[in-house]
């Protein structure tokens, strides 16, 4: 069969994009519940728009916390905290539709065993990692996001760029040999919301070369600093691929001065591509933001990648994709299912490789939870910038009780990033 270098594309958005901005706010509120109750239960969706919260969603927790609050703290800290961007923490309205937890599945979760709790619900869920990246993900979603990640740096930084403002989006298309390995960076898109920082009045112009001059700028700003600051913090091995061969498109509307969730309304999990990888491998369809691990929409999608990732890492094969699934209220997985692409380097099909797993990894919804960890306020974090490719990290977090005294929480980030169990997969599968 005649194969030939392709071309595909990644996208990431930053954490002030209006669907952003209600991943973090729902999973601020997961962690609330979680730093007082370990055991609450919550599914909370949030809904954005000018000047407008909608807060909704079934929680089962002892504890109590404030959800205004909680919004409005999570929309200052993402930098939405003046009147005229239409959307600012002091004085959005905020609506909450929080009720208590369906009974029905509540007793298909809870039981007198822990360890026998069942999935909350059905569906099936993807883990896949690649040797392609230091990171294990694909090139074109790790630039995608470190793209917006610097030009969030930037932006807090007040000095450079000065005119940011906190929406954006990036775009990166990369070359693959015929196997799938990258070549070269083809394409790269930014977006971001700007300031009117040139006043067409004041200096004499009409709104047209107004917004030309700041569409200059913008542009030589993203093709000399941020640009260059990316391929920096870029791992040695991929800065050479981020040259000056590429086509570049900035703010290809010509303005976006208008943006945030008083441009485009904004709902939690509507970005789960940007969530996992980049279109890359396969996405079972649930979101993970709003959840807390009892749902294996998210638990488990963190344990399929968690087993890509060793997988790959002790050099089974170079790209690995898990699928797992659940019936509702059943505690094991109803199937397993592993491709490696062609890419394995074991002598076992991809079928005794999957039979493999349940050795090394225990797949029920509580076995995943103290694993990895998971009943811990460790989610706000995933909001922004991907749930996967991130770099574990143990970290004290604050919060306030219901009469306002700070607490803290020590708390390990990105559990199912860690390569601990690489060992072990060597040793079952044989690689010296």
């Amino acid at each position: 069969m005649l194969m030939s270098n392709y071309l595909f594309t990644s996208e990431s958005v930053s954490a002030g994009h209006p669907d952003k901005v209600a991943d973090q706010i729902s999973d601020a509120i997961v962690d609330e519940f979680l730093a007082r109750d370990p055991s609450s239960k919550v599914a909370c969706e949030t809904l954005v728009t000018t000047g407008q919260v909608v807060v909704a969603g079934e929680v089962r927790s002892d504890a109590y916390i404030d959800i205004q609050e909680t919004a409005r703290r999570v929309i200052r800290q993402i930098g939405y905290d003046r009147s005229e961007l239409r959307f600012d923490g002091d004085s959005c309205g905020i609506l909450s539709a929080i009720h208590e937890q369906s009974a029905d599945i509540n007793q298909g979760v809870v039981r007198d065993d822990v360890r026998r709790q069942g999935a909350g619900d059905q569906g099936m869920m993807f883990g896949y990692a690649t040797n392609e990246t230091p990171l294990y993900i694909p090139l074109t979603l790790a630039l995608s996001h470190a793209l917006l990640m610097t030009l969030e740096q930037i932006r807090r930084e007040g000095v450079d760029m000065t005119y940011l403002r906190p929406d954006a989006k990036s775009q990166v298309t990369v070359e693959y040999s015929e196997h799938g390995e990258p070549l070269r960076i083809h394409t790269i898109v930014v977006s971001t919301q700007h300031d009117e920082f040139v006043d067409a009045a004041a200096a004499g112009l009409s709104q047209k070369e107004a917004d030309d001059r700041m569409l200059e700028t913008i542009r030589r700003d993203v093709r000399d600093i941020l640009i260059p600051r990316t391929r920096e913090a870029l791992p040695e091995q991929l800065r050479g691929l981020l040259d000056s061969d590429y086509i570049l498109h900035v703010n290809p509307t010509g303005k976006f001065v208008i943006g945030g969730p008083h441009g485009d309304t904004g709902v939690t999990g509507r970005k789960i591509i940007v969530d996992t990888y980049g279109g890359h491998g396969a996405h079972g369809g649930g979101a993970f933001s709003g959840k807390d691990p009892s749902k294996v929409d998210r638990s488990a999608a963190y344990a399929a990648r968690h087993i890509a990732k060793n997988l790959v890492a002790a050099g089974v094969a170079d790209r690995v994709l898990v699928q797992v699934a659940y019936a509702i209220g059943v505690a094991e997985p109803v199937s397993m299912h592993v491709d490696t692409f062609g890419t394995s380097h074991v002598a076992l099909s991809d079928s005794e490789i999957a039979l493999r797993l349940p050795q090394l990894f225990d797949m029920t919804p509580y076995g995943i939870e103290q694993r990895l960890k998971l009943r811990a306020p460790i989610y706000r974090e995933t909001a922004t910038y991907g749930h996967m490719g991130r770099i574990p990290r143990t970290v004290e977090k604050t919060f306030c009780d219901h009469g306002g005294e700070p607490f803290s929480r020590t708390v390990e980030l990105f559990t199912w990033e860690k390569l601990d169990m690489v060992d072990d997969v060597r040793r079952t599968f044989g690689i010296g």
